[in-house]
């Protein structure tokens, strides 16, 4: 066992413990939510921690041998988180183990990740952990930082990456969506407004509007990396970058865009950037925006999809798994219900981010941690879910020609594509007669040898532009 000392005392930690003090403080004073700190925002974080390190190597404030044994330490951690990002290493976790939800406005986190950069660094010389006389957690790992410009900035940096894989699902299931528009260009089908039969529509038309929402969706992502490009590292605790040198607020922004190859810029307000965390909300309300499309675009396809014998079954989803312990053969629409909650996730997040964002005080925002991780797990969640709907759902989704066909022909929908040919009064007249008499539409309408079935598709389709199947 080892002893550490902070200003409330003693405490006594294994000898192989990665991190220090503050961390198992950190550990024992908040409750275990048994959620991990996002692997992008540790990745983000020890790359500011190393543009750090270079800076004030350069700036003459660090000396050669420290900061090559931080800048070894934190290329070693950075290749255990880049292994748990890919879901190769878990091992990242055995250091990093302050809760995502803490007090402190971040500090229990930028502590977690300067104790760890010391004892690797430590270790990597030959020493015991511990051992700061030589690699010092806070005055050399944290010189010139504060928690308050170095977990903006990796949140910051974070998002960015994220943003980008976001955007890449998004163009996946585009993609899926437009393959599936080809492929059903010719299925006829009823259009529906609020629910009631209205025209006839193909189901393509439908997948299109799908794929061009979804594509508005991504460019909006693809615009939003912009509002994040702006850090404020150098600030430091409020963001007039007390305790720290001129040379280094200069310098250490563009060796942190050259390390993790984002053009991010230092702000031109640091203190405005320090305090204010509104860009947060308004790109949640983007990534928001494109869960709003998703869950609309689900409902629709579980309606259209619905019975399937006693009800629509106009799509056929792809079977996924037995959807009852009681109700043998009954398939349900597990993965657009899944895409669905997940979305109502991220709307939920919404409210949570811009609640706490309005909640901070003066010179800094106390709640910065919750607001990371929902807003980096509304991110990744989202990006998850749209890859599996693309994959396992949009992609094996078959038409049901004749079903289509059988309800459109057996609706009133098909009547306003006739009262070009025959005026509005005598097809309100023959939608009278199907109602009062209980039948079909189409029935009047033969009965009426106004024109037979196959006129009547062949009407339909020059209407809409296409080639009846």
């Amino acid at each position: 066992m080892r002893i550490e000392r902070d200003s409330l005392g003693e405490v006594e930690l294994t000898d192989d413990a990665v991190y220090g003090i503050h961390a198992l403080r950190s550990l024992q004073n908040f409750p275990n939510s048994g959620e991990k700190i996002h692997p992008y925002l540790i990745k983000a974080f020890l790359q500011v921690k190393l543009a750090a390190a270079e800076t004030n190597y350069k700036c003459g404030l660090l000396f050669k041998e420290k900061y090559t044994a931080i800048d070894e330490a934190i290329n070693e951690l950075l290749a255990e988180t880049e292994a748990c990002i890919k879901g190769n290493l878990d091992c990242i976790y055995e250091k990093v183990i302050v809760d995502p939800y803490q007090g402190g406005a971040g500090t229990s986190l930028n502590m977690n990740i300067n104790e760890i950069i010391a004892n690797t660094a430590l270790k990597n010389m030959g020493k015991e952990f511990g051992n700061y006389s030589h690699v010092h957690p806070l005055d050399d790992v944290n010189m010139s930082q504060s928690t308050n410009d170095t977990f903006p900035t990796a949140l910051r940096i974070a998002s960015i990456y994220l943003l980008r894989e976001l955007q890449d699902s998004f163009a996946r299931l585009q993609n899926s969506l437009q393959k599936k528009e080809e492929e059903f260009r010719n299925v006829i089908k009823i259009g529906r407004t609020q629910y009631q039969d209205a025209v006839p529509i193909t189901l393509g038309q439908e997948f299109g509007a799908y794929a061009q929402a979804i594509s508005r969706d991504r460019w909006r992502l693809y615009n939003a990396e912009e509002r994040l490009r702006s850090v404020n590292l150098g600030g430091t605790a409020v963001g007039n970058s007390i305790a720290t040198s001129r040379e280094y607020v200069l310098n250490v922004n563009g060796i942190l865009k050259k390390i993790t190859k984002l053009p991010v810029a230092k702000s031109e307000d640091l203190i405005d950037a320090t305090q204010n965390l509104d860009v947060f909300v308004e790109v949640h309300g983007i990534v928001k925006a494109g869960a709003t499309s998703i869950i609309k675009m689900c409902n629709d396809l579980r309606f259209m999809s619905s019975g399937p014998s006693g009800g629509i079954g106009e799509i056929n989803l792809p079977p996924m798994q037995a959807g009852s312990s009681i109700m043998p053969g009954k398939v349900n629409p597990v993965i657009l219900e899944n895409a669905i909650q997940i979305c109502e996730l991220v709307k939920g997040n919404d409210v949570i981010i811009s609640n706490l964002v309005s909640a901070g005080n003066l010179e800094l925002n106390a709640f910065m941690p919750t607001i990371a991780h929902t807003f980096l797990k509304s991110i990744s969640m989202l990006r998850d879910s749209n890859i599996n709907l693309a994959v396992k759902c949009i992609e094996g989704i078959s038409a049901n020609v004749e079903r289509c066909r059988e309800n459109l022909i057996n609706s009133t929908a098909i009547a306003a594509s006739l009262i070009t040919v025959f005026g509005y009064e005598t097809i309100q007249e023959l939608v009278k007669y199907a109602e009062v008499n209980k039948i079909p539409f189409v029935k009047a309408l033969m009965k009426s040898k106004l024109l037979d079935e196959n006129e009547l598709l062949n009407l339909i389709s020059k209407d809409l532009g296409i080639k009846i199947e």
